[in-house]
């Protein structure tokens, strides 16, 4: 007969032996369990992003149908039409395509630029142009895209084809950090600074670009000449209030020699040729905001294809 205490002993190995593997089969259950969770939650997640998208690009179609409810669709079938002009590797809209057209009619002199408020060097108007041989300045003030302005654009900045300022930009020193920097008389200027962008139009005077690329504030109307009221220190706040109207944008450049030849379809931006390059042969005209405008379709806005490259 066994010994009782053996009995127990073996018992009682045999029972923790039972526990063990049970508890090790409930943990690899919980396991299995936070595993699923997380797959579920990420597939949820793709969902919800995917979902977003399609509200999103259904939103943009919707009104862009709309919007061509009231459109003369004759102006865009025009050969002289620029609004939809193909390209797009850099800007944020079809920028890309637009210049490279509008540099097709009226050909390339310097090739030269300034673009102030450059971004971070992988979404603006003229990194394209760095990369086919171009050189000129870039102005940021935003500490992160200053960074990554010199991360991604640094070996322009070392050879000598891109001047980077790292600066705000305002009326009173847009002369001095500008002009020292670049020709006159340079093939392009772009200006995006959300909120003084017409008041800093209008103290370039001292350059003379061929092309100008500016964006305008397409909330209102195209007959309607609107600027914000011009503050140093002014800073978009994510409302309706930035920026010029088209129409004022208009009149700017018709006192400066310069017309209003196209928008983009998204209504970002407005593009400007100085008149002793322009003429109705080349561009569409009447060069006006009532006959160029394009309303806001901001949802539309996106990189089309494969992502953009740094």
């Amino acid at each position: 007969m066994k010994n009782p205490l053996t009995f127990a002993r073996t018992a009682l190995a045999s029972l923790r032996a039972s526990i063990d593997a049970q508890t090790e089969s409930v943990r690899a259950m919980e396991r299995s369990v936070a595993i699923a969770a997380e797959d579920i939650a990420a597939i949820s997640a793709r969902q919800d992003a995917l979902l977003a998208e399609l509200r999103r690009q259904g939103a943009a179609a919707f009104g862009a149908a709309l919007d061509l409810r009231g459109t003369d669709a004759a102006r865009y079938r025009d050969p002289l039409s620029l609004t939809h002009a193909p390209g797009q590797v850099y800007s944020q809209v079809n920028e890309d395509g637009i210049l490279a057209e509008i540099f097709r009619r009226i050909g390339e002199t310097n090739r030269q630029f300034v673009e102030i408020a450059a971004g971070d060097g992988i979404e603006n108007t003229t990194r394209l142009l760095l990369d086919l041989g171009w050189s000129g300045l870039w102005v940021e003030a935003g500490d992160k895209e200053a960074a990554s302005i010199r991360a991604v654009a640094g070996s322009f900045i070392d050879s000598g084809a891109l001047t980077f300022i790292d600066s705000r930009i305002d009326r009173e020193n847009v002369r001095s950090l500008v002009a020292p920097n670049v020709d006159p008389e340079p093939d392009l200027l772009s200006l995006d600074i959300d909120y003084n962008t017409s008041h800093i139009w209008r103290a370039m005077d001292f350059l003379r670009p061929r092309v100008v690329c500016i964006e305008y504030n397409g909330h209102y109307p195209p007959s309607v000449a609107y600027e914000v009221p011009y503050q140093a220190d002014g800073a978009w706040q994510g409302t309706t209030r930035f920026g010029a109207s088209l129409k004022a944008l208009e009149l700017i450049g018709r006192d400066k020699g310069y017309s209003l030849v196209a928008c983009d379809g998204h209504g970002v931006n407005a593009f400007f040729v100085r008149d002793d390059l322009c003429n109705a042969q080349r561009f569409q005209a009447p060069f006006t905001a009532e006959h160029h405008y394009e309303p806001p379709r901001y949802a539309s806005v996106h990189m089309r294809g494969h992502d953009r490259h740094g």
